[in-house]
């Protein structure tokens, strides 16, 4: 695989290979100092074939069943098979859990890839594994709430930014909270800039709103320009004594964008939609989300999180049975996949916006004696959608009661680093400074799947 250069941030700096870097020593190479690597910068890591290209993430905390959505076992035991059926789709010879009729419908325009594993039953692991492409902190551990990397989102937003002005580039909806150690969605050392804009509203609420996008008090847009542009000069003073300061100007210019954009506000506007396309994503928190996220990357936002919980069912007391959480989120979760990829096909977003859900794991193959599912990192699915892929595919197999990979294993890196080359980036060649000085990539093994990307 070739590797794009990466650039030290100033005209005058050498351009050097990653891997030439790693090799050479990370302060030995071409007189370079700790001021330097403080300077590094993503610059032409991205492909220009990519522009315009988007990601909307549906985030399934707690862990959804394989078996009762995209690697049904209907041959297994049934304590292994559990309560569902599995139905045909139109991909020949995939099947699907009967609760996912309408993506079995669309399985010729869905990818989906049933041997991720990492190993790990811990959600907190788990959680930072999938949205990192790291593994994470123990759930046990003192510093089980620490983001030791950037989310993809956040990593997305500091390399490519929002496609369009005035928007921001990495959204959550309807909120990032609920689920089980949801916590890894941030951008770690890559500053609070790069951290989503949350919604915080649930769009199927009739006082659904955005309220950071509305003004405060008696401020005016004339008001807070004179207040950016006393702010902007204050930092052109700051960055002359300490140039590491250049971004903040940045992230000041983009509040302001967000701010005073009528692009943003009619964007997160689902009002403008008609009702019979609302009623057609479902009116759940769910379908109204993932219609918010079609208008989002509709109007230039670059990477959405579309926040579905919670999938932790154990059946123990005070938690759903497998079939009870089943036939409670699924169906809705099946309607908004459904609803969104036909209207990306019809608008002709289809190739451009990549569609992703996953949890942090799988559930146990073999049910439990409370009629649930415990936690399963040996071998789960992951659906993929659009982004000029090769869809109506399954990859990898897993083993006839679901417990084990027996084709294909692929690591949480694997899944980030396909996510990242829809979006033309690098991963293993773009490196940002932890909060030590060190250079650390966005991924250090992550290839991009062979059998969707060619």
């Amino acid at each position: 695989m070739t590797h794009p250069v990466l650039r030290i941030g100033r005209p005058e700096s050498q351009i050097i290979s990653r891997r030439s870097f790693v090799r050479a020593g990370a302060l030995g190479i071409g007189g370079l100092t700790l001021s330097d690597l403080l300077r590094f910068r993503a610059e032409g890591a991205v492909r220009s074939s990519a522009a315009g290209t988007s990601v909307i993430l549906f985030w399934l905390s707690g862990g959804p069943g394989h078996m009762e959505t995209w690697d049904p076992k209907p041959m297994a035991p049934s304590e292994y098979r559990g309560p569902l059926r599995a139905i045909d789709t139109s991909a020949p010879g995939t099947q699907f859990g009967e609760l996912l009729p309408l993506q079995a419908r669309l399985a010729d325009r869905l990818a989906v890839v049933r041997t991720v594993k990492h190993g790990s039953g811990d959600h907190t692991k788990g959680n930072h594994w999938m949205l990192t492409g790291f593994e994470g902190p123990a759930f046990n551990a003192p510093d089980n709430r620490q983001q030791r990397r950037p989310a993809i989102g956040a990593a997305v937003a500091r390399v490519r930014g929002a496609n369009k002005p005035g928007m921001p580039p990495y959204v959550g909806v309807p909120h990032l909270r609920g689920g089980t150690d949801n916590l890894f969605h941030y951008a770690a050392y890559l500053g609070g800039g790069w951290n989503p804009f949350i919604v915080n509203s649930d769009p199927n609420e009739r006082d659904y709103s955005v309220k950071n996008l509305d003004l405060a008090g008696d401020l005016t847009l004339q008001r807070i320009a004179s207040r950016r542009e006393l702010m902007s000069d204050l930092d052109r003073i700051r960055a002359a004594v300490d140039p590491t300061l250049d971004d903040l100007d940045e992230h000041q210019q983009a509040a302001f964008d967000l701010l005073t954009s009528s692009r943003a506000r009619d964007a997160f506007d689902i009002s403008q939609e008609t009702e019979k396309v609302r009623d057609y994503y479902g009116r759940h928190t769910f379908g109204q989300s993932a219609l918010v996220a079609r208008r989002l990357v509709e109007n230039g936002v670059t990477f959405v999180t579309v926040n579905c919980v919670p999938w932790d069912h154990h059946g123990s007391p005070g938690q759903y049975k497998t079939e009870e959480g089943a036939r409670l989120l699924i169906p809705p979760l099946d309607r908004a996949i459904a609803a969104l990829v036909e209207d990306l096909i019809e608008r002709g977003m289809y190739d451009k916006t990549l569609v992703v859900a996953m949890g942090e794991f799988g559930r146990t193959p073999r049910m439990n004696a409370n009629a649930g599912r415990d936690h399963w990192g040996n071998t789960f699915s992951v659906l993929f959608g659009g982004g000029g892929m090769r869809m109506g595919q399954t990859i990898g197999r897993s083993s006839a009661r679901g417990e084990h990979v027996i084709d294909r294993p692929f690591d949480p890196q694997d899944i980030a680093a396909t996510i990242y080359h829809h979006l033309g980036i690098d991963a293993q060649s773009t490196a940002f400074n932890d909060h030590m000085g060190r250079p650390l990539a966005l991924l250090d093994r992550g290839e991009p799947i062979r059998e969707l990307v060619g």
